[in-house]
């Protein structure tokens, strides 16, 4: 059984494609589940379908929990369940940016917590309906030391849903590579109320982009990770922006709905780890600022 809290877009794409009787939702205190959650899935080729997921039971114990809620409700979400979790039950984080993988990792270091990132697009256009917009990867790996040995099992169980799925020793660079491209697409996308596409012609984006960049490789390698020119960092980010050029970024999407975006988990980790080390990160800054002041608090 694998337990899924966080029932968002990514959480029920993963329970839409697990066998069926194979997925769980976990409730938080304060949320009694009721009721077995139901919603439509349409498929990126097939006709669409009903699915219908049941919550963890009372005495149920999950072998892999899956974590897809917003990385600003990560720590404070597994704290309210993480007593009916075994301590040797693997926990995949599925957060954007950086900054949650780390603080659960350092909160329950002894469990084993691996952390995940994918390129599977998914979305709700209505409550009750669920389109998985596009096949990706996902590739998954250790955050504490107690994952080392739970990865395959971790990999093998996911691998159930027919979604393509890699095991990565180094998760934490490929997390890195992923934020890049967040940092430069996303918050654009919500200061600008446009699609990933239509920020490279933008005076805003041209205006700043380098200077994005030169931060961005500043921090990295300070940060341990591969040094990377800012001309490659750039190259990367709008070669993603032209692929995904009519897509609406989930930062872009959170601002129009209302939202807390997870800008302090992109461009916000990037400007206290830019403290941390010593590196002014101005454009970061403004970014997150200007995308703070879009959403409520």
């Amino acid at each position: 059984m694998i337990g899924i809290l966080g029932a968002g877009a990514l959480g029920r794409l993963w329970a839409a494609r697990l066998p069926a009787g194979q997925a769980v939702f976990l409730a938080r205190p304060g949320q009694p589940p009721g009721a077995d959650t139901r919603y439509r899935f349409r498929p990126v080729t097939g006709p669409e379908t009903g699915i219908q997921v049941p919550w963890l039971g009372a005495g149920d114990l999950p072998d892999l929990v899956l974590v897809t809620t917003k990385a600003g409700d990560t720590l404070d979400a597994l704290t309210c369940v993480i007593d009916r979790i075994p301590e040797t039950t693997p926990i995949l984080l599925f957060q954007n940016g950086l900054g949650s993988q780390q603080a659960v990792a350092q909160r329950w270091p002894e469990r084993p917590i691996l952390a995940a990132t994918t390129t599977e697009g998914a979305n709700r256009p209505d409550t009750d309906l669920l389109v998985h917009a596009g096949a990706g990867e996902t590739w998954i790996g250790p955050m504490t030391k107690a994952a080392d040995q739970v990865v395959e099992r971790a990999a093998s169980q996911l691998a159930e849903s027919g979604l393509t799925l890699h095991q990565e020793p180094d998760i934490l660079s490929r997390l890195w590579q992923k934020l890049v491209v967040n940092a430069g697409i996303n918050p654009y996308t919500a200061i600008l109320d446009c699609p990933n596409g239509e920020i490279l012609t933008t005076h805003l984006y041209r205006e700043t982009i380098d200077g994005l960049c030169e931060e961005l490789s500043a921090v990295m390698a300070a940060a341990g990770q591969k040094a990377t020119a800012p001309e490659t960092l750039r190259q990367r980010i709008e070669d993603v922006a032209r692929k995904t050029a009519h897509n609406t970024s989930s930062m872009r999407a959170d601002v129009l709905r209302g939202r807390t975006t997870e800008i302090d988990f992109i461009n916000g980790y990037l400007v206290r780890r830019g403290k941390e080390l010593g590196i002014a990160t101005p454009v970061n800054q403004m970014l997150t600022e200007q995308v703070q002041q879009l959403s409520p608090h």
